[in-house]
């Protein structure tokens, strides 16, 4: 088991993020090579942020689920106080109602959907906007679980909100536990798919 409050075993799990980040176009190129049905998720989805400077991308890995990286706006909050800033996040996201979506003949392109998710946020001190957590020159880290939902509209505008709990680890300031809060605004710059290759069981 890993021990959050060890900087040995946080660089794990930050290696063990980044390489699936990595690895994640291989395992999608392998999955299609042995014929397996095609994903609902995107392929490749990049988004420009509207709220805040940056950008996103999210990997399709396996038919419903994928791996997102970016710079986003977000709240953390736990016992120290709170921090609101623009994060760098990773997650790792299991979209769970795409097929009734489909059913209902409701729009999924460009991942629209409701997922949970593994997540790490980081907060840098220059990154953030407004805090009470009575410290200089602090960051914080996230690990933990996230709720969210994302929609993408025809002309590419998505909305991206989620919500989580988990643990903070803190650099310069105190560590702890507390929820998270994100939000993105922004346009989806990638070819979506068209709705007659969504993915339907037979």
């Amino acid at each position: 088991m890993f021990d959050l409050s060890k900087p040995t075993d946080l660089k794990k799990i930050s290696t063990l993020l980044l390489l699936l980040s990595i690895i994640s176009p291989l395992c999608s190129q392998l999955i299609s090579e042995k014929g397996s049905k095609p994903k609902i998720v995107e392929n490749l989805q990049l988004r420009f942020n509207l709220l805040s400077p940056g950008i996103d991308f999210e990997i399709g890995i396996f038919k419903n689920q994928t791996a997102v990286g970016g710079l986003g706006l977000g709240l953390a909050y736990y016992e120290e106080g709170y921090a609101f800033g623009l994060a760098l996040n990773t997650e790792y996201r299991y979209y769970h109602n795409l097929k009734r979506r489909i059913r209902n003949n409701k729009y999924i392109a460009g991942n629209s959907g409701n997922y949970f998710a593994a997540a790490r946020s980081i907060y840098f001190d220059p990154l953030i906007f407004a805090s009470d957590i009575p410290f200089d020159d602090f960051n914080i880290g996230y690990y933990g679980v996230l709720y969210g939902v994302q929609r993408t509209l025809k002309k590419g505008i998505n909305f991206d909100i989620s919500t989580g709990v988990g643990y903070y680890r803190g650099d310069g300031v105190p560590s702890g536990f507390g929820p998270i809060v994100n939000l993105k605004i922004g346009w989806v710059a990638t070819k979506r798919k068209a709705k007659a290759i969504y993915f339907k069981e037979d």
